[in-house]
């Protein structure tokens, strides 16, 4: 796509949650046409979409006729999703992928992944094709509440990772418009590098920082970090700020 064309896209969210609900709004106001979809069909998601001027659809109706797919579903979800649903979507159409493994607090163990597979690899296999792992190391308050225009000091960064250059520009430039520097995170299979518990992992970090924490990541860590989660949620308490969460990361995710 050129300039103009990543400007006016036509983009599919599958998802209305924090984070599809969210991107939903962004990507309305930055002039995009988006039809958003859920495990509802169009009933499910008719009155969010006339709130934020999106357009209704089931999941076969968000993946067609569109420029982008955003799966902003659970990652067991994927596995869920209608058979052959990618089948007549051109390769063409990038398709990202937000999800992520919380194994022992949400989701039942996935052996593939256990075993040291990054997740947007399993999702891509589920999906029958390629993926942009990206918007999955950021919380739901950053995203909706802390973007900034371009060049504005202390920025936050999200990091995107994929395999092919097209898709991967057209991931960034929403990370972008959203209000985020876009952190190049290498290829799908070293998006481990921005799944739970590694550095890079929702802790607020500029484009700088993000890049370094990237770096930092040290293979089979985050599982361990993983499992103290549980427990130090439980000191936060049920009233825990953004800043609260942000700051355990910090103090967890680290090499």
């Amino acid at each position: 796509m050129n300039d103009t064309e990543l400007m006016n896209m036509k983009i599919g969210i599958i998802g209305t949650g924090n984070i599809g609900a969210t991107l939903a709004r962004k990507l309305l106001s930055a002039g995009h046409e988006v039809k958003i979809a859920n495990s509802g069909g169009v009933k499910g998601v008719q009155s969010l979409a006339e709130d934020i001027g999106a357009v209704p659809a089931d999941v076969h109706g968000a993946v067609d006729g569109v420029d982008v797919v955003v799966l902003a579903i659970p990652l067991p979800a994927m596995a869920s999703l209608p058979a052959g649903l990618f089948d007549a979507v051109p390769p063409q159409v990038t398709v990202i992928d937000t999800s992520n493994y919380y194994p022992g607090m949400r989701d039942a163990a996935i052996a593939q992944i256990d075993a040291g597979m990054a997740e947007s690899i399993w999702v891509s296999a589920q999906l029958g094709r390629p993926v942009v792992k990206a918007f999955n190391n950021v919380l739901a308050h950053t995203l909706a509440a802390l973007g900034q225009p371009a060049g504005t000091p202390g920025r936050l960064a999200i990091a995107v990772a994929g395999d092919d250059p097209m898709a991967m520009q057209t991931a960034m430039t929403l990370v972008e418009q959203a209000g985020f520097d876009a952190v190049d995170g290498g290829t799908l299979a070293q998006s481990w590098r921005q799944q739970p518990c590694t550095p890079a992992y929702c802790c607020d970090l500029e484009a700088p920082a993000m890049a370094r924490a990237l770096t930092a990541a040290v293979p089979g860590k985050a599982a361990a970090i993983r499992e103290q989660m549980p427990t130090q949620f439980a000191k936060l308490g049920a009233h825990a700020s953004h800043d609260d969460i942000v700051a355990m990361n910090r103090r967890l995710n680290v090499v």
